[in-house]
């Protein structure tokens, strides 16, 4: 009987201090949760990344694309010598990689 007279008058504060860590153990963990806020920040900052190199790579086949659409000889031409390894006897060809 003690027990249960003690709870009803300490009741408010009972419900106070399981409240407090509810929101303390919610506000840590869970899926709207402080590690998990963390982990989704990390994931889109290397997901950004990811959409910087792949634009630049993208820009790059864009121009080689309107190079060969536009048959400039000369980009048409670094491109069969490249591919067949023709070099006549006077030409020097420089391979980058």
């Amino acid at each position: 009987m003690n027990l249960i007279e003690s709870l009803k008058r300490k009741k408010f504060l009972l419900f106070n201090i399981f409240f407090t860590l509810y929101i303390g153990i919610n506000l840590i963990g869970g899926e709207r949760g402080l590690i998990s806020y963390l982990d989704k920040k990390r994931t889109y900052v290397f997901l950004e990344e990811k959409e910087n190199e792949l634009t630049a790579e993208l820009k790059k086949l864009e121009h080689k694309i309107f190079l060969i659409n536009k048959n400039d000889p000369d980009y048409l031409d670094i491109l069969y010598r490249q591919k067949f390894n023709f070099v006549t006897e006077d030409e020097i060809i420089i391979k980058l990689k």
